[in-house]
This record gives C-alpha cells, sequence and structure tokens, in this order.
C-alpha cells in the first residue's frame, strides 16, 4: 500500500494508467465526430452538384479535457484510494505488539485487541512485518516468548487466539525474552494493563521498549477500574464488602453481582467511590438465608479474575437453632443452659430459638439440643426427616437425658443414671479430655490441662463405638459421639453445655469444638480440610468459572495461605461438589498501584480504532456522472438533441448522477430484500465494532454450512442488518452480539424490533461474556422490547430437542445461562421469542475461508464446540418450525381420535 499524509491506495499500480493520459488526449483529438444526416429530395442530386472541399473536423479543446477528467476519476477509483485518520507506523522497521494478558488485563480486552488488530492492518497496508510478545505465562505454564517477525496476516489470527489468563504477569520473563532483539527502528505498541509490579519490572520493560523504537502506550485510565481484593466481613447485619481501585480519580459507582452456584442473581450492590478516594465498602444487607446463597460476588463490567471473589464456607454465616429442655428462671445467668452456647456460636452464626417443628421448618444448618430425654413422634418423625436431608443434630447431656436414655436419634446408646467423677460417694477424681485422635474432626485442637469433667452419661459398650467415638476422657470412656444418619449427622456430647458436670463450656476449646462441628453441617466445606485439594472448578483470565483447567493440579494448604496462583493453581475452587475451598486473588498482597510513569518520549493514548474513508464509491459515482453529461454534449453536438434539449438533458442528468450513491443503495436494497425473499438467511445485528460484527458474519457462515451439511434446509449468506433502518421481516433469526459500550435502542429502531417479535421472529441476544456481567448490558441494550419474563431454559423445553437432545448449550464459553422468554398461551403459538446468553455463539460458530474454526473453545475444545453447533441446528429449527416437536405427544390421541 502507498500512502501520502493520511491517504493511501489499496492498488497502487492502477495509478500508471494516469501515463496513458496524453496518448488518449491524442487519440481524442483525431477523432471526428459522426457525419451529419440531411435528408433532401433525389431531384437536387441532378443540380448544382459540385463536391465541396472538407477540412478534418477537431473534437473541442473543453470536450477532451472533460473526457480525461472522466478517464482519470476512472483510474484513480481502481487505485482504490483511502484516508486514514491515523498517521503512517513511526519508524521504519517491523511492528512489535507486547501485550500484558495477565488479570488485569482482562477489563477493557475487547477494546485493547481491536487497538492492536488495527495496527496490525496497518502494517499490512504498509507491507511491514510484525512481532508478537504477551507478558503472562501461558495456560501450559511456557513463560513468555516472542512470536515472529512474521507477516501482518499471520501476527492478527496469532493475536485472535489470544486470551487473558487468570494470573499475573511476568515482565521479568518478557524482558529476558527480549534479551538481544534483533528489531532497530520498530513501532512497539504495548497494550499495557495499567497495573504497577512490586519490584518495578514494568518501569524495565518500558525503558527496554523504549530503546527499541518508537514507544506507544495503550492503556485505560485506572480510575475506572475496580477489585474485589480484601475479603468481605459477614456479620450479623450485612455481608460488607472492600472495593479498591488502583489509582485516585473522579467519584463513580461501580456495580456489584452477587450470584448463587446456579449462576442466579441473589442480590445487587452499588460501590460508591468519592472524589479521590480509592476504597469503597458497600454492605449487602439480606437475611443470613439468602447471604448464605452467595457463591460469587463480582464487579459488573470489570469481568476479570480480580474483580471475582469466591465465596466458601469461611465466608458464610450458618443460621443454628436451640432448643433447651427447661431453662426457666436462669435466661441471662452463668447458669443458664443456653448462656454458653450463645457466647460461643453467636459471632459466626444466625441464632434461633423456638420450637423443634418451628426450626426445622425454617431451615438451619445445625440444631443444637440442650438436655431433652423424651421427644413426641412428630417431633422425632420431623427431626428424622431434617437429618436425613443433611441436618446435623447436635445434642448434650443432662439430667433428663441421663433418666431417659431410650431414644433413636443419638449416636450411641446409652445407660442410665450417668457417671459421676468426684464428690464425697466416690473415690474417682474429675477428669481430663485425652488427646485427639488424627481421625477425629477436632484432631489438632491443643486440650487445656485445667479442664475437667465432673459427671458423663456413658455409652453402652458396642464393636462400632470406637469409631463413633470423636472425644475421649484419659480413662478412655467417650465423651463427644457421633453417627452418620442419611446425608445428616448425629452428635452427642456426654456432658452438659454448662458448668454443672464440667468446666469445658468456660474454656475456649469448647468454642473451638463447636465450630468443628459446625463446620460438618450440609453445604459447608468441612474446616481446615488435610492434604491436598483437587481443582473442581476454576476460573479463567474473565472471572468465568467452568471446568479445571488442563494444568490445574491439586493445592496445598500453602497455596491457600500464601495465595500460589499460576498456571498450576488458577483460581477456583478446590475439593469437590460435597466440600470445597476457594482460592482467590484478591486474598494474597496482590499488587493493585496503577503504574506512576511510563518511559521517556512514550505516547500514551487510549484503545481507539481508526476511521478509514473509501473513496472509491464516490469517484466512480462521479465519473459515471460526467460520462452521462459527455453523451448528451456529443448528441447535441451531432444534432440529435433538438432546441434547449441539450442544456435541460444534461441538468437532468447532472442531477441523476448526483444521486448515484443513494439510488444505488436503494437499488441494492432492493435486489437484497428480493434475495431474501427468495432463500432463508439468516440476519445479526450490525453492533458498530468491526471484530464483533466480523466474528457475528463467520459465526452464521459455519452454522449455515452445519445446517446444509446435517438438515434440509439451505440457508443463504448471512445479512447485517440495524434495527433503525432494515427491514426484519425476512429473516427467521437474528443474532444480537452486545459489546461493553452498547447504548439503548433508538424509538424507531424499538418499534421494529416489536414488530419482529410480535409477527413471529426469534432473536438471540448473546452478551458474550460467559455471564461475567450478570444482565446489565442486556439490560441496556434491550431496555423497552415488549417480551414477558425471562426464565432459564426449562428441560422440558422445545429448544432441548428440536432437532438433537440436548441439555447444555455452550459457545465459546461454557459457563454461562441460556435464559426464555416465558411462553403465554396462544400468543405465538407458546413460542419463545427471545433467547438470551452470553456464551459467545458466533465465536464457536466462525470458520474461516477454508471451513477451519477461528477461535478457540473453553475449556471444552472440539466436543464443546460440537455441542455449540448443535444448539445452532437446535435454534434455527425452533426459529422455523416452533412448537412442532412438542406437538408430537398428541399423535396418540389424534390417531385415535380418528379411528386409525
Amino acid at each position: 500500500m502507498m500512502g501520502l499524509a493520511g491517504f493511501s491506495f489499496a492498488v497502487p499500480w492502477a495509478l500508471l494508467g494516469l501515463l496513458a493520459l496524453p496518448v488518449l488526449w491524442w487519440l481524442l483529438r483525431l477523432m471526428p465526430p459522426a457525419p451529419k444526416r440531411q435528408i433532401f429530395p433525389a431531384i437536387r442530386l441532378l443540380f448544382g452538384l459540385r463536391p465541396p472541399e472538407e477540412t478534418p473536423y477537431r473534437t473541442p479543446w473543453w470536450l477532451l479535457l472533460l473526457r480525461l477528467v472522466i478517464a482519470s476519476l476512472v483510474i484513480l477509483a481502481l487505485a482504490h484510494p483511502l484516508e486514514d485518520a491515523r498517521q503512517p507506523l513511526p519508524g521504519g522497521g517491523p511492528l512489535l505488539l507486547v501485550v500484558d494478558n495477565g488479570w488485569a488485563a482482562a477489563a477493557h480486552w475487547n477494546e485493547r485487541q481491536a487497538t492492536l488488530t488495527d495496527r496490525l492492518r496497518q502494517a499490512e497496508r504498509e507491507g511491514r512485518m510484525a512481532a508478537l510478545l504477551a507478558t503472562a505465562p501461558g495456560a501450559d505454564g511456557a513463560k513468555p516468548q516472542i512470536q515472529g517477525p512474521m507477516p501482518a496476516a499471520e501476527a492478527r489470527q496469532a493475536l485472535g487466539r489470544l486470551e487473558p489468563q487468570p494470573w499475573p504477569t511476568d515482565r521479568k520473563a518478557a524482558l529476558a525474552a527480549l534479551g538481544a532483539a534483533p528489531f532497530s527502528e520498530a513501532a512497539v505498541y504495548w497494550a499495557s494493563d495499567g497495573i504497577a509490579d512490586p519490584d518495578g519490572a514494568d518501569q524495565r520493560l518500558g525503558e527496554r521498549l523504549a530503546q527499541l523504537g518508537s514507544l506507544t502506550v495503550i492503556a485505560a485510565p485506572p480510575s475506572e477500574r475496580a477489585l474485589l481484593q480484601r475479603p468481605p466481613e459477614n456479620d450479623s447485619e450485612a455481608m460488607t464488602l472492600h472495593i479498591l481501585r488502583p489509582a485516585a480519580g473522579p467519584g463513580r459507582p461501580f456495580e456489584i453481582l452477587a450470584t448463587d452456584r446456579q449462576g442466579q442473581l441473589v442480590a445487587r450492590q452499588t460501590a460508591n467511590f468519592k472524589d479521590g478516594d480509592t476504597q469503597a465498602d458497600p454492605a449487602i444487607k439480606l437475611p443470613v438465608e439468602l447471604r448464605n446463597r452467595i457463591a460469587t460476588l463480582t464487579v459488573a463490567n470489570e469481568a476479570s479474575a480480580g474483580a471475582t471473589f469466591l465465596v466458601d464456607a469461611q465466608w458464610r454465616r450458618r443460621p443454628v437453632g436451640l432448643v433447651a429442655g427447661a431453662d426457666t428462671g436462669r435466661e441471662e445467668t452463668l447458669l443458664s443452659e443456653l448462656y454458653y452456647l450463645r457466647r460461643a456460636l453467636g459471632p459466626g452464626t444466625e441464632l434461633r430459638e423456638g420450637t423443634i417443628q418451628s426450626l426445622v421448618q425454617g431451615g438451619l444448618s445445625m440444631l443444637v439440643m440442650v438436655d431433652i430425654g423424651t421427644l413426641t413422634a412428630e417431633e422425632t418423625a420431623a427431626l428424622k426427616g431434617w437429618v436425613d436431608k443433611g441436618g446435623l443434630l447436635l445434642r448434650f447431656a443432662g439430667p433428663r437425658l441421663a433418666e431417659n436414655a431410650e431414644d433413636s436419634l443419638l449416636p450411641v446408646h446409652l445407660r442410665s443414671g450417668g457417671r459421676t467423677l468426684g464428690g464425697a460417694l466416690t473415690w474417682e477424681q474429675p477428669a481430663q479430655i485425652a488427646p485427639f485422635a488424627p481421625t477425629s474432626p477436632f484432631a489438632g485442637l491443643p486440650v487445656p490441662d485445667d479442664v475437667r469433667i465432673f459427671r458423663q452419661v456413658l455409652a453402652e459398650p458396642e464393636l462400632s463405638l470406637g469409631e463413633k467415638t470423636w472425644a475421649r476422657l484419659t480413662d478412655g470412656t467417650p465423651l463427644v459421639t457421633a453417627e452418620r444418619s442419611g446425608r445428616g449427622w448425629l452428635v452427642l456430647v456426654h456432658t452438659t453445655a454448662n458448668a454443672d458436670w464440667s468446666n469445658l463450656a468456660l474454656s475456649g476449646l469448647f468454642v473451638e469444638m463447636l465450630q468443628k462441628i459446625l463446620a460438618l453441617s450440609e453445604g459447608v466445606a468441612g474446616g481446615e480440610a488435610e492434604g491436598a485439594l483437587p481443582p473442581y472448578r476454576t476460573l479463567d483470565g474473565f472471572g468465568r468459572l467452568g471446568a479445571p483447567a488442563a494444568l490445574a493440579t491439586a493445592a496445598g494448604p500453602e497455596v491457600f495461605d500464601k495465595g500460589l496462583i499460576g498456571p498450576d493453581h488458577p483460581p477456583g475452587f478446590y475439593g469437590n461438589e460435597a466440600t470445597q475451598r476457594a482460592l482467590n486473588l484478591g486474598t494474597n498482597a496482590l499488587g493493585w498501584q496503577a503504574i506512576q510513569s511510563w518511559p521517556s518520549g512514550a505516547t500514551i493514548e487510549g484503545a481507539t480504532v481508526s476511521v478509514t474513508r473509501d473513496f472509491k464509491p464516490w469517484l466512480l459515482a462521479a465519473a459515471l456522472a460526467l460520462f452521462f453529461v459527455d453523451l448528451m454534449i456529443s448528441l447535441a453536438l451531432r444534432g440529435l438533441l433538438p432546441g434547449r434539449a441539450p442544456v435541460a438533458g444534461a441538468l437532468l442528468l447532472l442531477a441523476l448522477a448526483g444521486g448515484f450513491a443513494s439510488a444505488a443503495q436503494a437499488k441494492d436494497d432492493d435486489d437484497s430484500a428480493l434475495n431474501d425473499t427468495r432463500q432463508t438467511r439468516l440476519a445479526y445485528v450490525r453492533s458498530g465494532d468491526d471484530e464483533i460484527d466480523k466474528a457475528s458474519q463467520a459465526g452464521l457462515m459455519g452454522l449455515a454450512l452445519v445446517l446444509r451439511q446435517r438438515t434440509a434446509i439451505d440457508v443463504g449468506e448471512p445479512v447485517a442488518v440495524d434495527p433503525a433502518q432494515d427491514e426484519l421481516a425476512f429473516f427467521p433469526l437474528i443474532y444480537w452480539p452486545i459489546s461493553n459500550n452498547g447504548i439503548a435502542m433508538s424509538d424507531q429502531a424499538l418499534r421494529r424490533v416489536n414488530d419482529y417479535l410480535k409477527n413471529g421472529g426469534l432473536i438471540l441476544f448473546d452478551t458474550r461474556d460467559g455471564g461475567a456481567s450478570g444482565f446489565a448490558s442486556f439490560n441496556r441494550v434491550a431496555r423497552g422490547i415488549d417480551i414477558t419474563r425471562l426464565i432459564q431454559v426449562p428441560q422440558d423445553h422445545v429448544l432441548t430437542k428440536a432437532f438433537y437432545l440436548l441439555q447444555q448449550f455452550p459457545g465459546r464459553w461454557a459457563s454461562g445461562t441460556v435464559w426464555v422468554e416465558e411462553g403465554q398461551g396462544r400468543a405465538n403459538d407458546g413460542v419463545s421469542s427471545v433467547v438470551v446468553g452470553s456464551n459467545d455463539w458466533a465465536a464457536a460458530w466462525a470458520v474461516d475461508e477454508s471451513g477451519q474454526p477461528l477461535y478457540a473453545t473453553v475449556p471444552g475444545g472440539q466436543r464443546q464446540r460440537e455441542f455449540a453447533y448443535r444448539f445452532g441446528v437446535n435454534l434455527v429449527m425452533y426459529a422455523l418450525t416452533g412448537n412442532y416437536k412438542s406437538d408430537q405427544v398428541h399423535v396418540p390421541a389424534i390417531l385415535e381420535r380418528l379411528g386409525q
């Protein structure tokens, strides 16, 4: 490509045609006009016939000039002139792109990637080589390495495969990779995440890049970033969050989304930063039951592993019920049987008191019963069902239980009366607690020497007594026994919860033992898990939970304590379905300070894409207009146009030619509309982002290819539409990609979309972020669309069986939830007109000209891509056939009614 001062030519060799203009001038001068025809009577041939001497006729110079102008316009149009708002790349060497692709780069990843792609296109037009360096370790654990130099087109493909990682950058390794890089006078672009390294590696990397050539830094304003770094505080009133930003700036709000394990939104809270503040502390005030459902906290529109905090058992408050046999008159005294339990459990739980039936029905993690000897049949049945479903029943002994030892809700059989240690009538001395066995949940807890047991209830000897014993006295008699019952636990402390039978309740050991028991309740991780925990679900760079990363290995206690995040230990949940522990980026001493200074001479700019103007259509339109003018003048000179017709015709043709571009566009629209009615075609909504639109087009082309191969549907080329201007009724399915900067629709677009949906159309809204931003971006774009309530795709929905049998709908990502409009009776035959998701299906469907996939599917690879194609086939079938598949269940009844 050749260019000058922002102008360039895509086909510069076509300019050689300008050299032929002098020859064309010479030829046009010698070309006489057509002979003038005159009708006269034949008899005149007999009189005065003299052959006149004629001189050659010359074309007027101004007409020659007009024709040369037409030829020049055609030659310039064929050279394809472009005006690029961006100046040519600096330097004369290759283009070097350095990309920070750690966790902090994910928030504005699409904008930075579009900017770098634009620079690579510019390098491709200028015929320059390119190289790429990612500063974070790869998913395979490989250290940063330079890719290239290579052609800019290949670098664009390599950049498209690059993804942000859920661990920090390694700028030291990137600096070592540069080493003695063979670059001179390079155009260096550093897409920085804007976050400083505690050891100053960012400064050293910037200085090295400045030495290689002209350095341009692409970075977003640091005050527009937010991070959930410090763990939340969950007290009896609210869950308090701590949101940080790397640099002070003007006041602005950030939205925090709290979701459960199924991705359902539990709470939405706004964190308001004041002017100059770097920390905000919003509080989520919800009942404990709702707060305990929270599994993920996310900063909306930040979409990074650092803006996502995973909540495990240690951050939850568990509801605990308290029931005493008889505590009348001793409520708030040291003699109360519930006083010590309230003091021990109150700071970390929500305590409830009432009847057994009311507490069990209200939902509990643990129920504590203090010295209850006899239970009614209704109470026994209620407790038995609750424990079998996962409840933990903790009972303390006392005089009543000692006299009523026959109880089915005890882990062991008891002897009546109990055992007294010490006193005037016994030779035995008060007993101490023996060290806890390694298999006990209390293992590792230190036993104070001054704790004494004065009285206890005794268990009947049995073979399994040793397995059921969690704590025993020094003489070997059980102090705490437990047994599984269904999914729950039955636990018995063989002494009282107050100081009547022991001084255990006066010690810190009492609190620690209760915490260990509470940690075993349903849905809570088992306290301080011993050994290494295998990865269960891990985060990707955008903060999306998914299947464990390929290289993720089991994490030991030191990984959680020190926050050792990397390819082998990505952030996420570790353990199993029942017992999980969260590894978060925000729990370690993570650096979160903005880079204060950049290398001297570096240019700092935001993520922008240049605007390129194409002059080829306008030059061709001007050439065509002048050609019509030349035609009219030629006809006039030959006498073929009478009177003032030449002037009027020329003016008319100029007016027609002036509207050539719009007329041609209208004709194209009419032809396109005609083509849309001749063949089934899918459409996508233009987003304004070239990369998103190209992915949408390639995705629908890939889906059309699969449809032609696997079904009887003959789908044509996909069409880009603008809801505000284009007719939507031609398309059974419209794919609507939503970008981060998407804005609400205009009134005209909203009317067209509502009419389209009302008349049976189907729109797939795709936020493309794997559920990271929830419904924020969808709500912003789709505000005002006339749809009913959105629900998760039911298991029996037609979308799960329209062609393939499916229960999951992955795309490029697999963690997002798919929502559909709830069917409303006979409206549209009960067909859902809107499908909303975030799995970036177009990228999963997208193929190049050779049919090869353009984007990686994470984390399931080719199998995930296959399911993405199947979802696309089901979606098109659903759009074309509606609830046809659900109607098949009525076929037997219909045949029976027809007598067949």
